[in-house]
């Protein structure tokens, strides 16, 4: 298995290592898996659209707006 070595912020390493316990190669294996899967699924859901990135803006758009009123932000 190949090995994969990155840095992080002395505040994450720090809380990091209150937990020896854990095996933190372990959670970023598995957050890894989970965003490589969510990607192949995404990858997956737009071969096969047809939507551009106008319609893309224009949904978004639409979904801020029903949240923002669903949340009373607008009336």
């Amino acid at each position: 298995m190949p090995n994969m070595t990155f840095a992080v912020p002395e505040e994450l390493h720090q809380l990091m290592s209150k937990h020896r316990d854990i095996r933190w190669s372990e959670v970023a294996r598995q957050a890894l898996w989970e965003r490589a899967r969510t990607l192949e699924l995404m990858n997956k859901l737009l071969v096969s659209s047809k939507m551009n990135e106008k319609d893309a803006l224009e949904l978004g758009k639409l979904v801020n707006k029903g949240v923002a009123k669903r949340h009373g932000l607008i009336l």
